[in-house]
């Protein structure tokens, strides 16, 4: 045989070799992706709504808690909602859904209000105001454990209902935090 040819053969195994790696790579599109059901997009449009207040609420407290384990405890309220809002986006980018859910979304999923506007504005100016940014939180922070159950029950995106039931235990130790400091700041 001549060099051409051996060279040519060579050539032509790359090329094949090539080109399995590619149809390996390119795969069906989907077959990595985990699944995602309306009720995983709507929890995550939800939370993420629900998260950018309670880091409303959360950085009044970090700015206006005179006592130090509150203000640490908003502070980092602030910290981890902000992160984890980032993460939300970014799921909702990858799944192609908006960033908001629907008018009337909350009256389909639950009807977990939204914490008050009012109530939240009052709280710039609220006296006593850690009684009152603890009340706020509290219930807050119980929406979102029932919005966590929900999604460990009805949604199907393990990611999206595995960090739910990291919801669920992280904002349950920060209610029975934020119950004693209410003590505390109360009594």
């Amino acid at each position: 045989m001549g060099e051409s040819t051996i060279r040519g053969r060579g050539v032509a195994r790359w090329l094949a070799a090539l080109a399995l790696l590619l149809v390996a790579a390119c795969g069906s599109g989907d077959a990595g992706e985990p699944p995602v059901n309306a009720d995983d997009v709507m929890f995550v449009q939800m939370m993420v709504q629900h998260h950018r207040q309670g880091i409303e609420m959360a950085g009044v407290g970090a700015e206006r808690a005179t006592t130090e384990e509150l203000k640490t405890l908003a502070a980092a309220i602030v910290s981890t909602q902000q992160s984890e809002v980032e993460m939300m986006l970014r799921w909702l980018h990858a799944w192609g859904q908006p960033i908001t859910p629907p008018d009337g979304a909350h009256d389909h999923h639950g009807g977990l209000p939204e914490t008050d506007r009012k109530k939240i504005a009052a709280l710039r100016s609220a006296k006593p105001f850690e009684p009152e940014l603890l009340r706020l939180l509290l219930a807050h922070q119980d929406g979102a454990v029932q919005m966590a159950a929900q999604e460990v029950r009805d949604g199907v995106n393990h990611e999206a209902t595995r960090w739910a039931a990291q919801v669920q235990e992280s904002r349950k130790a920060q209610i029975e935090q934020m119950r004693q400091l209410l003590i505390k700041v109360a009594g």
